[in-house]
């Protein structure tokens, strides 16, 4: 699930310097900025492979961002510059590329749109609500259907998970191409620009928090 809360304090994305000192294998800058905190070797590998199956540029995300490998966790989620996967769904291999994509989706989010752009997307994709401001279908989130649309747009394969199943699912709300073309035109705009580096786009005082069920 997703959720914003509109009054808490705001989310820290730094890792303290003790906890950098545990953190392992930086990820090469063309498929995003990103560390380890945990996971086998065979496991980092498989997050390594997922988003670079994807054709998306992920070093457009303007922050490194903590991946954190557990078998703790109900499933796996997001906050910004922050991941957590599900150990046993990396083992499971391609069958968990989707998942990671998608996760790594909502640091797009976090990072490169602003409220505006949510609005256009929420409305192209068919979401009822942005955040998690009230109880809804996971579905019917704007920020779980954009992160869903873009791991399937930019990595359509037979072997990812989040393919559409109609029109109407989770990553369906529009054609590939027209999402494709549509975010890159929203990327370009002076709002994602503007975002400084390791900041939060447009969120001075939210939560935001994002989960795969």
């Amino acid at each position: 699930m997703a959720k914003r809360s509109r009054t808490a304090r705001p989310v820290g994305i730094v890792v303290s310097a003790l906890a950098a000192l545990c953190l392992a294998d930086l990820a090469a800058a063309g498929g995003g900025n990103y560390v380890f905190d945990g996971g086998t070797s065979a496991q980092q590998a498989q997050v390594r492979a997922a988003l670079g199956a994807s054709s998306f540029t992920w070093s457009l995300v303007p922050a490194q961002i903590t991946i954190h490998i557990t078998r703790d966790i109900v499933s796996s989620q997001a906050t910004p510059g922050q991941i957590w996967l599900d150990a046993g769904l990396l083992d499971t291999g391609v069958f968990s590329w989707a998942t990671v994509q998608h996760e790594y989706g909502h640091q797009v989010d976090f990072f490169l749109l602003d409220d505006a752009m949510r609005a256009t997307l929420e409305q192209a994709l068919g979401g009822e609500d942005w955040f998690y401001d009230e109880p809804l279908p996971h579905s019917a989130y704007g920020c779980e259907r954009f992160a869903s649309t873009l791991a399937w747009a930019y990595w359509q394969s037979p072997d990812n998970a989040l393919s559409p199943r109609g029109a109407g699912s989770e990553s369906g709300g529009m054609p590939a191409a027209r999402f494709r073309a549509l975010l890159t035109g929203l990327l370009r705009t002076p709002a994602t620009s503007a975002v400084p580096v390791g900041q939060v786009a447009n969120a001075p005082s939210a939560t935001r928090v994002s989960a795969r069920g």
